[in-house]
């Protein structure tokens, strides 16, 4: 342990010792500040920037297209200190253009000299306006036009704005775009533009400054004519087919600038491979193909197509993508021990090719004596057996026709001890999926040689994933929790090694995708964005961009608010569409997930309603379309309404798919249309756009004639002919009317009657009854006659049928069918269509009666209906044994005629009778039941008598039969039944037709009378409400309810007349309910309730409220009533004692009779003697029972005491 610390203490030593040795250690100059391009106008300031390190600290010089250049030779140029900046003054006079020229700096000191890359400075005029002339143009309505804006040239493009004298943006749609050339671009005109104030801004951002070109005017005239449709053709680029050439990393803009009408759309493809969505971007109404940071895979041939209703134009782009130099293998600067060998592998790519040069302290290696012991081969330097001498700072460079690209290298041979200059024992930790550098930087020359080991004893360089650095640092990359372990870094041949400890720790990971939300204006939108986060990593920040810019929350406005894990966008907005990106953020790692907000509404309405093209039955209308907003038209809704006879509001015409701006139409002649067309999409329809222009169309003969033509006669001797009369629409000319047209089929025919009318019906006269006619209509107007109509057969109206049918027959079927029979009528007779027959038939009553029991039965009439081919019909549902009449007549839609005479008579025969009309049950005893029931209602004949039939329910007992004869009876009673079952009982009645439908009944007989049970009280003050349950199936029987007051103070029970039981009056178990009154409140009594002198329940109650007996508790005992008491006792007793001795000594006393029976009291009898003499006091005082009373108490007290 000890030696293990004195290793690590020299080695913390050896580390600040070669850390000291490396701060004071001479270094070769390294560019550290390159200086870049610049543009300078007018007399702005010039500033090259220039710096670098090293040590002896380096001197800076320049060059100026090749020459030296010293700043210090001019006065309005000066150095910074210590660096290789300079930068005006403004004290010379000298014009700036003197200064443009490529410049170099170079940073020497002994041990060598870094070059910087090659800048250019460039030095223009402030851009300014030429005098110009006010530029007018005039164009026709639908006619292209381009307004140009040719700003002052400069090196650095201007950013063109059209605006109008307001500086308001002119707007840009796929009619009005704006060049990359700043010219602006109409494919067609309309009344719209018309203005005078269309002007050019150049805004040049690097010299501050903006033009503001002269307004051009613009006048569109219209004409009356129709605006002829145009195809598409290109305005930018022109022709058919342009290149373009680009450098690798740079944007292009491929133009597709097109003319036309109606306007017309474009779409790009690729013609030699597929277009790749993700490095393109379309703008200006895809009037603009755009890539950003292009590469050589981009070249290829694209195509642009626009086309519209007259046709398609295309134009063939081919794109050639070369590159400037840029590095694939860059060397390294190092340190070297004298006779090592140095290879400095420069390696560059680009279109064409470059060529790779090699220069030594900013001097070409070949301008240089030649060394054996230097070669370059393929771009690399190599260098053998190097000696001190050979420290330099080497140039690379690269070069073809696009540019030059420089890097500074330097060889550094110097001998030092090796040293480990990283802390021992540092422990790193990353999470899942980091790439993990351990640092293990040396110092040494030879550069020291490291090794790495880790505790498991696993191969490290055998993983691919592990990089030995050159700065000896250690990397691996794709980490997981296999890493994690202890590692050593080690120099070969010596004993300096430090440990460090690798940590990996679970990765940050968002749980859930935001979404991409499609929502509509004024709308509130949560992205949630929860993750799973490793408990020793910090609480997680979490971080919401929209379009890469932060976010913050805003109080003021709420719009934006967070919520935990929440981001809440409130009234949702153009302004707030975009990709939305939460980032959550811990100490080692992120993560994040995106999603975004698109605004999707109703279309706007469509503009620019054209009609074109016009015929005599037809138009072309063209439109364009308004913005969608996100949600793509899925078809237009073209309406017209006809403004002459401002009769109809707005209909539709036809619908056209989302894709078309123009619809061919067909139109009927002599209407007068306006147009309007509706966009739809999956959000809704679009509001109408402004109606197009009023288009007549001319007048023609009509094309059809009215449909649906008949007759509809109803009275006799007259032809009704009427039709669905015809649309306004179709009148297709001025003086429209229907011209009618008959003729009987037989007799008068084959001359046509015709006359004209502007409306149906159309009625003729005199035509006679029900006579078939030829009938026809024909449209006609002041262009002639429509196409000749095909006739129908109508008929003059109906009457009644003359005659009735003849041959009237019945068969009877059975007691409720019968089957009628009749000739057809003569079909001359019947005066009009014949829709059928209609039987009549009528019920008088039955055949018979019982014995005038039964009232006279109501007739019943039932009526049939049959086709008109029909000469039978079978008629069920009738009574039996009932006598009927029937007769048959024939009808048309005017009537019935006369009915069969005579009417025919017949009677049913006898049937099974209905069931009788009630049926009542009785239980006189426990096994007997009585049946009491009334006869049928339909008998269906002469009632003979009935059938009973009875069976236990519940089970498959047998069926008991009782055969009734009597058709009088009217009850029976059954015995010996079961008491503990129920019974199902049949009764039907019999005729000599059989037995009728029973009536059916459920019951069971009534059991002995039983006291209730399931008695439940509520308890009042005064009174006690008792309810019990009766018994089932048992007859009602009588009891009562005895109750006693048991209040323990016998004062106040001998007060109130207590000690003794009271009953209540009799109490029948039927009733469910009774309540016992006057009761005394807060006392406690014994109920019990008796039946037959025997008690069947009881129970003990105390009543509410507080009682007499309470109030006096404590007074009959207290010692001063006691005593009173007494001494009315005892002088009662004195009083006794006198009437005694008067009494034995003969003295008259006016009791003496009334106490002579008492005297004669055997007064030896000591043992009753004391209740004797109470009696004697009783019958003395009699009137005053109150007495009573108390001497009863007097005397329990006593005995107590």
């Amino acid at each position: 342990t000890v030696g293990s610390t004195r290793r690590a203490n020299l080695s913390s030593i050896g580390r600040t010792v070669g850390l000291a040795l490396w701060v004071f250690i001479k270094k070769p100059p390294v560019i550290t500040t390159q200086p870049e391009s610049i543009t300078v106008f007018g007399d702005e300031d010039i500033l090259l920037t220039c710096e670098a390190s090293g040590n002896p600290r380096p001197e800076f010089r320049w060059k100026k297209d090749g020459v030296e250049f010293i700043p210090a030779n001019y006065p309005g140029l000066s150095m910074s200190l210590g660096s290789g900046t300079f930068m005006t003054t403004g004290a010379g006079s000298e014009p700036m253009s003197q200064y443009q020229g490529k410049y170099s700096c170079y940073a020497d000191n002994e041990l060598g000299t870094a070059v910087s890359n090659e800048v250019q400075l460039i030095t223009e005029n402030i851009p300014a306006l030429q005098k110009e002339k006010k530029v007018k143009k005039k164009v026709e309505e639908g006619e292209s036009v381009v307004l140009k804006c040719n700003p002052p040239f400069s090196t650095v493009p201007p950013v063109i704005h059209w605006m109008d004298k307001r500086l308001r943006h002119i707007e840009l749609n796929d009619r009005v775009t704006q060049g990359r050339d700043g010219n602006l671009y109409f494919s067609h005109v309309t009344a719209d533009d018309n203005r005078n104030d269309y002007t050019c801004n150049a805004q040049y951002l690097s010299a501050r400054t903006i033009l503001s070109k002269e307004p051009i005017s613009l006048t569109v005239t219209t004409s009356n004519s129709v605006v002829r449709n145009r195809r598409p053709q290109m305005m930018r680029p022109s022709g058919a087919h342009s290149t373009y050439h680009t450098l690798r990393g740079q944007s292009l803009e491929l133009e597709c600038i097109v003319q036309g009408l109606p306007t017309p759309t474009v779409q790009w493809m690729r013609k030699d491979g597929q277009l790749s969505e993700s490095r393109t971007f379309r703008d200006l109404s895809d009037r603009l193909l755009r890539f950003s940071n292009i590469s050589e895979s981009d070249g290829g041939e694209y195509q642009c197509s626009a086309n519209n209703s007259q046709g398609t134009v295309t134009h063939t782009y081919t794109v050639s993508v070369e590159a400037a130099p840029y590095w694939t293998k860059e060397p390294v600067s190092q340190l070297y021990a004298p006779g090592e060998t140095v290879r400095l592998d420069c390696q560059a790519d680009g279109i064409p090719s470059p060529a790779v040069t090699w220069s030594m302290n900013g001097n070409p290696i070949t301008g240089i004596d030649l060394d054996p012991r230097r070669t370059v081969r393929d771009g690399a330097l190599i260098l053998r057996d190097v000696v001190f001498t050979d420290t330099a700072v080497y140039q690379c460079q690269a070069h073809n026709k696009h540019g030059t690209i420089l890097v500074n290298t330097y060889i550094f041979v110097i001998e030092l001890p090796p040293q480990i200059l990283s802390a021992d024992g540092q422990t790193y930790t990353v999470t899942e999926g980091q790439t993990a550098v351990l640092h293990c930087q040396t110092f040494g020359s030879p550069r020291p040689k490291v090794t790495w080991e880790v505790d498991n004893g696993a191969s490290l360089l055998a993983d691919p994933r592990v990089n030995l650095l050159t700065n000896g640092s250690l990397q691996i990359t794709n980490v997981s929790h296999d890493d994690e372990g202890l590692y050593t870094c080690s120099i070969s041949n010596t004993n300096m090694s430090i440990n460090t400890e690798l940590e990996v720790l679970n990765r940050t990971v968002i749980l859930s995708p935001l979404g991409d939300l499609r929502v509509r204006p004024g709308k509130t939108v949560i992205f949630t964005c929860l993750a799973q986060v490793d408990s020793k990593l910090t609480p997680p920040h979490i971080q919401w961009r929209r379009s890469g810019q932060k976010l913050m929350q805003s109080y003021a406005e709420d719009k934006y608010t967070f919520e935990g894990p929440d981001l809440i966008v409130a009234n949702v907005q153009t302004e707030d569409e975009g990709v939305y990106t939460c980032e959550v953020i811990t100490n080692l790692d992120m993560a994040e997930a995106s999603g975004s907000i698109t605004l999707v509404d109703r279309p706007d309405p469509p503009t620019q309603l054209q009609v074109s093209d016009p015929k005599d039955r037809g138009v072309t209308l063209s439109w364009t379309a308004g913005d969608d907003h996100n949600s793509p038209v899925i078809e237009f809704r073209v309406e017209f309404k006809d403004h002459v006879s401002n009769e109809w509001s707005w209909e539709e015409l036809k619908r056209v798919s989302g894709t078309k701006e123009s619809v061919n139409l067909a139109l009927q002649p002599y209407v007068s249309y306006r147009f309007r067309v509706i966009s739809i999409n999956d959000i809704g329809k679009s509001d109408p756009s402004t109606p197009s222009d009023l288009h007549s169309t001319p007048p023609q003969a009509p094309d059809n004639n009215p449909e649906d033509v008949r007759s509809e006669s109803t009275d006799p001797d007259t032809l009704v002919i009427t039709w669905e009369e015809m649309d306004r629409r179709v009148f297709n000319g001025p003086e429209f009317h229907y011209k009618v047209f008959w003729r009987r089929v037989v007799g008068d025919g084959p001359t046509w009657h015709s006359n004209v009318t502007t409306e149906p019906p159309y009625i003729v006269t005199e035509v006679g009854n029900f006579s078939a006619f030829e009938i026809k209509v024909q449209a006609v107007n002041q262009k002639g006659e429509g196409p000749e109509p095909d006739p129908v057969i109508g008929y003059s109206g109906e009457n009644v049928p003359l005659e009735a049918p003849m041959d009237v027959g019945v068969v009877l079927l059975n007691s409720t069918a019968i089957r009628v029979t009749w000739a057809a009528v003569d079909r001359d007779t019947v005066r009009g269509h014949l829709l059928g027959y209609k039987i009549h038939l009528k019920r008088f009553g039955s055949r018979g009666h019982h014995r005038g029991r039964r009232a006279r039965e109501p007739e019943s009439s039932l009526m049939v209906e049959t086709g008109a081919n029909e000469e039978k019909r079978v008629l069920g549902g009738l009574r039996p044994y009932s006598h009927y009449a029937l007769t048959v007549t024939v009808f048309n839609s005017k009537g019935e005629g006369p009915r069969s005479d005579p009417p025919l008579s017949f009677s049913t025969d006898e049937g099974a009778p209905g069931p009788p009309m009630s049926l009542h049950l009785e239980s006189p005893a426990e096994t007997e039941m009585t049946l009491h029931w009334t006869p049928p209602a339909q008998p269906n004949g002469v009632l003979k008598g009935y059938l009973l039939q009875y069976q236990q329910s519940g089970d498959d007992s047998p069926v008991q039969v009782e055969t009734i004869d009597d058709h009088t009876l009217t009850k029976l009673t059954l015995k010996q039944l079961d008491p503990k079952s129920r019974y199902r009982f049949y009764l039907r009645g019999r005729t000599s037709a059989g037995d009728g439908e029973p009536i059916t009944r459920e019951g069971a007989t009534t059991l002995d009378g039983a006291p209730p049970s399931n008695i439940s009280l509520s308890v009042g003050e005064k009174s006690v409400n008792l309810s019990w349950v009766p018994g089932q199936r048992h007859r009602s029987v009588g009891f009562q309810v005895q109750y006693l007051n048991k209040n323990r103070h016998f004062l106040v029970t001998l007060l109130n007349g207590g000690g003794k039981w009271k009953q209540s009056e009799k109490l029948n178990s039927s009733q469910p309910f009774y309540q016992l009154k006057g009761l005394t409140p807060g006392s406690q009594y014994r109920l019990r309730f008796t039946f037959s002198n025997n008690t069947f329940w009881e129970t003990e109650i105390r009543t509410e409220g507080a009682g007499v007996v309470d109030v006096q508790t404590g007074f009959a005992t207290q010692g001063w009533f006691i005593g009173l008491v007494s001494v009315i006792v005892l002088l009662l007793l004195v009083l006794l004692i006198l009437c005694f001795i008067k009494r034995s000594k003969g003295g008259k006393y006016s009791g003496r009779s009334k106490y002579s029976n008492m005297h004669q009291t055997n007064t030896r009898q000591t043992t009753s003697g004391l209740t004797n003499y109470i009696q004697g006091i009783r019958k003395v005082f009699r009137p005053l029972d109150f007495f009573q009373k108390i001497l009863h108490y007097s005397l329990f007290l006593n005995l107590i005491k």
